[in-house]
């Protein structure tokens, strides 16, 4: 076990633990009273299953292997072809592949996961989050053939996997729940009907569904008539289940959640909350544990109706029970989600619980180790969800491709990345487009805070799109730091869409004086050859540049004199001082302006003097060139841009799943031209102008890539 971290001063009058973090892959976390030791650990003599299989992929499936290992539990993976060579293919005992790509094929396929159970032995499965992980069907084919189900039993997946079902349950058990229409909504009429009863606006929901899927908030009835369909489809697509709810939709809440935990003996366990109001479309984005804005009463509140919901379905196994909290602390019912959540790392790091391993211990049949007076709120805990999006595009539009380079942050042990990806893989149009989960600890949540910042800007991803630029915004901006936050956080601070890092006068000063820098390092360093002047250039001893850098609508003059191993950069009128050791072979470069430390990334240079640099997580375009240079650019002509009012192009990668009109329709502005699927979401595509079509590219079922054309208007 490692050296102590630090102390820190729990919730309540329970006095002072030592946080200790457990050398392991899966960044445990010990827990240690001056009475008990309250821990994740894996008691060799305790009976378990032998072989387990994980039916999922990514970073979960990883995730589940790592404590399945530290448990002496053999593993057993599943994939699709296109997953052949996954991170948790690699990481698994044995890896059978169950399809072809699709999940419907694949991760959804229960004929041929069940075969693979059958061929390889194994005694359990871990359905992870997402595909299985909420189907009462796949539970009792397991069942049926004696295979535990590392979750709670069919009874209370059916309950709390349906919407519908579980709010009744919830009101009967006596926990708070949103105003809303209890049965499944038939068609867009009666929609229309019942959002008219409730008032609007009204939250449209997937009954099967979660992950913000099968979701969409309407207004007015042309919004919920659209919003019907729309979530109707995504509800089948992702869920094989169309049937819809509608509810009232509370305006401007956090979502807050609470992690229970329960065996088959009739104990449960409240472990906190989780908050999760940072969300774009439905999906959270950034979490943290614990929340700013609950008081002591209104957590013991918040977790005795969790549990009550738990008991009331005779639940076993670890779930987490979501609500809708307004600004005066009223609570309500959201939905239960019967699985291991993405968030549960936060969990883990202040309780000091793995629930991985408590999941398969209860399924096993073990009852809990701890009771409720055990589990503490120790220290702050954030999580960012790293994704492979543009974040500039709606907030995260999907972005595929290959990552060409990747580094994590080094886990140091207030770092933790859970992820199922690695340098070369590949990231594709059929899964998720979530690249890793980010989490930091600190004693504090300023602590917290600062952790996470750090280990963004340490973070490389090259090859796809990401929104390492957004997270950092967010955990920055002073309406976050204060805990001024709700659902509707990210429209609020940015109504007219993300635009990155909005950098002071001082911070532009930071980056020219960078850039130049770099630019004279490379220019030095191509004089020279292992260490030994080339030639014939060998002779020069220039020690001061002229240039000229451009920086969005803005050219400036920057002087650059080289003193020993810093520079002397003078922008602005303003002399600052930059130092580094200029590891240009290295995708992270550390430098100090100014006293100020700084890491950033250079991303790509060319010829023509055009880098691109990430700085304080925002990739900035500049052109650095010399002052000769600089005066012969005026005279090259500027590409034109190419003319967009007559065109629709496909904002992301993804699948065609309807085209609405053909060559000689009238269409009008906003009128719906084609619906893309992309990662399992669903998007109206608009013509841009009213006009006559020309032509449509695109048909149902074509796959398209970001930028292709897909109608033409005259």
């Amino acid at each position: 076990m490692a050296a102590a971290l630090r102390w820190g001063a729990a919730g309540g009058s329970r006095g002072l633990w030592t946080l200790f973090r457990c050398e392991t892959l899966c960044s445990r976390w010990c827990l240690i009273t001056s009475h008990k030791l309250y821990s994740s650990v894996y008691d060799p003599n305790e009976k378990t299953f032998e072989k387990l299989l994980i039916a999922n992929r990514g970073e979960i499936a990883c995730r589940v292997i790592k404590t399945c290992k530290k448990m002496g539990i053999k593993t057993v993976a599943i994939h699709s072809d296109v997953d052949a060579n996954a991170v948790h293919v690699k990481m698994a005992d044995e890896a059978v592949c169950v399809g072809p790509a699709p999940t419907s094929k694949s991760y959804l396929n229960m004929d041929a996961i069940m075969e693979v159970i059958k061929k390889t032995g194994a005694q359990a499965v871990h359905p992870g989050y997402g595909f299985l992980s909420e189907n009462k069907e796949f539970a009792r084919r397991l069942a049926s053939e004696g295979v535990t189900f590392i979750g709670p039993d069919t009874h209370a997946i059916q309950a709390m996997g349906d919407k519908i079902e579980s709010k009744l349950l919830a009101k009967n058990a006596k926990v708070n729940t949103i105003p809303g229409f209890d049965g499944v909504v038939k068609d867009a009429d009666e929609a229309v009907r019942i959002a008219r009863e409730i008032g609007y606006p009204v939250m449209i929901k997937a009954s099967a569904g979660g992950g913000g899927k099968g979701m969409r908030i309407a207004w007015d009835d042309e919004e919920t008539r659209e919003g019907f369909r729309f979530s109707s489809q995504e509800a089948a697509s992702s869920f094989g289940d169309d049937r819809l709810l509608i509810e009232k939709f509370i305006d401007n809440p956090r979502h807050i959640e609470i992690q229970v935990l329960a065996d088959k003996h009739g104990n449960a366990l409240w472990l906190n909350e989780r908050e999760c109001s940072i969300q774009r479309r439905n999906q959270k984005v950034v979490e943290e544990a614990p929340s700013t804005f609950l008081d002591p009463e209104t957590r013991k509140a918040m977790g005795e109706q969790a549990v009550a919901l738990a008991k009331a379905v005779k639940y076993s196994s670890a779930g987490t029970v979501e609500f809708l909290v307004d600004s005066s602390k009223n609570f309500y019912f959201l939905e239960m989600n019967t699985r291991l959540q993405v968030e549960h790392p936060v969990t883990e790091c202040i309780t000091g619980l793995d629930l991985v391993q408590e999941m398969i211990r209860v399924a096993k049949g073990y009852p809990l180790r701890h009771k409720q007076a055990d589990i503490p709120i120790n220290g702050w805990a954030v999580e960012c969800r790293v994704y492979a999006e543009d974040p500039y595009k709606s907030f995260g539009l999907p972005s595929i491709g290959k990552l060409s380079q990747y580094q994590e942050p080094l886990q140091v042990p207030s770092v933790r990345v859970d992820s199922g990806v690695k340098q070369g893989s590949d990231i594709s149009i059929f899964y998720d487009p979530m690249i890793s989960k980010l989490i930091t600890y600190g004693s504090n949540r300023a602590e917290a805070l600062k952790t996470m910042e750090e280990a963004l800007d340490n973070y490389v991803i090259r090859g796809v799109a990401h929104n390492i630029s957004l997270l950092r915004e967010v955990i920055i901006h002073p309406r976050f730091v204060q805990g001024e936050i709700s659902t509707k956080f990210l429209p609020e601070v940015y109504p007219d869409g993300f635009k990155g890092h909005k950098l002071t006068d001082l911070e532009r000063r930071e980056l020219l004086a960078t850039a130049a820098s770099l630019y004279v390092a490379e220019e030095l360093r191509s004089r020279r050859f292992l260490g030994t002047p080339r030639i014939p250039i060998a002779k020069s001893k220039r020690s001061s540049w002229e240039l000229s850098v451009r920086l969005g609508d803005g050219i400036y003059p920057v002087a650059v004199s080289k003193d020993g191993s810093s520079f002397s950069v003078e922008v602005d009128g303003m002399k600052l001082n930059v130092t580094s050791e200029w590891n240009l072979a290295s995708p992270l470069l550390s430098v100090t302006i100014d006293g100020t430390q700084r890491t950033i990334q250079r991303l790509s240079r060319n010829a023509s003097g055009d880098t691109s640099i990430q700085f304080l997580g925002t990739v900035y375009k500049l052109q650095i060139l010399t002052k000769v240079a600089a005066e012969l650019s005026k005279y090259m002509p500027e590409k034109a841009a190419e003319d967009t009012s007559s065109i629709l192009r496909s904002p992301m990668p993804g699948a065609v799943v309807a085209v609405s009109v053909k060559p000689g329709d009238t269409v009008s502005e906003g009128q719906e031209i084609c619906v893309i699927e992309a990662m399992k979401m669903q998007n109206s595509m608009t013509a841009v102008k009213t006009g006559k079509v020309k032509a449509v590219h695109c048909k149902a079922g074509d796959t398209v890539g970001e930028g292709d054309l897909l109608v033409e208007l005259e």
